[in-house]
């Protein structure tokens, strides 16, 4: 049985007053809450108070990004070591964003991917389509060729990977794929990482990462590939995220 993650993403978004807010809703939340993995990543300036905030919780944090070099002359980067020193388990690779703004490649991202794995760190990394890619048929794909340099890899350096699929179409539009549609694609992320990775490939968790909500979070976590969710929006308020918690446990007991 695969243990369900609820990662919220707070993006370019938070503030001291949420990282307390979190902590305090988890108090009354916690006992309910102990077969799922709670996962948060806010902006690298709230990882110290967050560290204060959760260490007493369940609730696990991350970076958002990390650089593919060692410390050094890179500045506004963040390297793997600072990550480890604010008791981070994991990191957020190849969001949309990264690779759309900023212009992150494969080669760059499947780097990062390798200096997160070194330093122990867990990769949760994003694959998905745009509109116009998925109208066009090409899903997998694009899937494909984000995913396979990483498979590429070897068993070693995917035992801990956690992959999300983010549908580009469906991120801060108000679109959200149903669940069939999400699902279809999550099986066939899990036949992929199978044709490549046999014996990581049943246990490998697919979170969902489209627009999830409290209203449409049960029905998505019902799919049988769909272990959770890479959370946006809805991260951004405690009692929204720890309704999306409680769907992934209800679904997943």
């Amino acid at each position: 049985m695969r243990t369900p993650i609820v990662a919220g993403n707070w993006k370019m978004n938070g503030s001291l007053e949420l990282v307390a807010s979190i902590a305090e809703a988890w108090q009354t939340a916690a006992s309910e809450l102990t077969d799922i993995e709670v996962v948060i990543f806010p902006p690298a300036v709230y990882l110290s108070a967050a560290q204060q905030a959760w260490q007493a919780t369940q609730i696990k944090w991350g970076g958002q990004n990390l650089s593919e070099y060692a410390p050094g002359a890179y500045t506004g980067e963040i390297a793997a070591p600072m990550l480890q020193e604010m008791a981070c388990q994991y990191v957020l690779l190849g969001h949309s964003e990264r690779r759309s703004i900023y212009g992150e490649t494969v080669a760059q991202i499947t780097a990062k991917f390798m200096c997160a794995q070194a330093a122990g760190l867990r990769p949760i990394l994003c694959v998905g389509e745009t509109q116009e890619e998925r109208d066009k048929g090409q899903t997998m794909a694009v899937i494909s060729n984000q995913l396979i340099p990483i498979l590429a890899l070897g068993t070693d350096f995917l035992a801990d990977v956690v992959i999300a699929y983010e549908p580009v179409w469906a991120i801060g539009t108000g679109l959200t794929a149903t669940p069939e549609q999400a699902q279809a694609v999550h099986a066939d992320i899990r036949k992929l990482v199978a044709e490549h990775a046999p014996n990581i490939a049943p246990e490998l968790r697919i979170l969902y990462g489209g627009s999830v909500k409290p209203n449409n979070a049960k029905e998505l976590f019902a799919m049988a590939d769909i272990d959770g969710g890479l959370i946006g929006g809805a991260s951004l308020n405690a009692d929204s995220f720890l309704q999306i918690c409680r769907a992934a446990v209800e679904c997943k007991a």
